[in-house]
């Protein structure tokens, strides 16, 4: 009985590092730049294919790959914002109305996204082998790849956390997500603020991706289900609380990884049970104001 309990809360922990690293890039993006990204699983998802080519057609190992895929989809996201939603931002006669404007062309990105991966790497699912022996964790047995997926989401969240709280670009990207306005006036250049905003929501999911792609099959239709869990996980952490994130992809994990041993087939269901009470009970989150 203690072995399955321990099995249970160990694979919620191993699989709420992964939630919470893909939520911290839709929590910037959004709470900062004020894009809720449709599209963000795609990001997660190319980071991931782009892993897998680097390692089936070069050798490249997975975890050296992290430095490959994060600042290429940090690029990628970057000049999206740039081309795309700084334009939107401009032109749009409100905030809500940008909200509102960059939600349907994250819409458009999506399906634009994820046609590009099938013509380029197909429709097929794909999957590697790496680090799959068996570690002993107290009686309760895990592949080696997912605890090392644990402790680089570990790492790489708390490397960014601490570049938010400690640099001088961190702190001007949160006074730009508590004002604007203000940020603007005391020197902040909001524009290159939001881009890198977008950029830096895309390069987590790339790193987010990279590591699901160590542990589980992937495929070019992939991003959605990761954005639904990301959007749960910010509004159960709280909009733009990055410690809430983290908070809440554990929590999440946790929850997922019982209700799948009860009945595999309502983990999801689960998910969507624990998003509407929150919203109905707590909109906030935990850590949100």
């Amino acid at each position: 009985m203690i072995v399955t309990i321990l099995d249970v809360v160990i694979a919620g922990l191993l699989m709420g590092g992964i939630y919470a690293l893909v939520a911290v890039g839709l929590s910037l993006q959004y709470g900062v730049a004020r894009v809720l990204n449709v599209a963000h699983g795609e990001f997660i998802m190319l980071g991931a294919f782009i892993t897998w080519s680097l390692y089936t057609m070069a050798g490249i190992n997975p975890l050296v790959s992290l430095i490959i895929c994060g600042p290429t989809v940090f690029i990628i996201g970057f000049v999206l914002y740039r081309a795309v939603f700084t334009r939107l931002r401009t032109s749009s006669a409100s905030p809500a109305a940008f909200e509102g404007n960059s939600m349907l062309a994250c819409f458009g990105l999506l399906f634009i996204i994820q046609n590009v991966a099938i013509l380029i790497w197909g429709a097929d699912i794909k999957g590697y082998t790496f680090l799959a022996f068996p570690v002993n964790f107290w009686g309760a047995v895990f592949a080696a790849n997912r605890l090392v997926t644990l402790v680089f989401a570990l790492v790489i969240g708390a490397v960014f956390y601490l570049f938010l709280a400690r640099t001088r670009l961190g702190k001007g990207i949160r006074a730009a997500a508590q004002d604007p306005g203000t940020a603007g006036l005391v020197g902040v250049n909001i524009n290159q603020v939001l881009a890198l905003c977008f950029g830096f929501g895309a390069l987590m999911a790339g790193l987010g991706g990279t590591l699901i792609s160590m542990s589980y099959k992937i495929q070019p239709t992939m991003g959605l289900e990761y954005t639904i869990i990301a959007l749960i996980v910010i509004v159960l952490g709280g909009l733009g609380s990055i410690p809430g994130s983290f908070i809440g992809g554990f929590i999440l994990g946790l929850v997922g990884s019982i209700v799948t041993y009860i009945e595999p087939g309502l983990a999801l269901v689960a998910y969507y049970v624990i998003f509407i009470l929150l919203l109905l009970a707590r909109p906030t989150g935990i850590l949100g104001k």
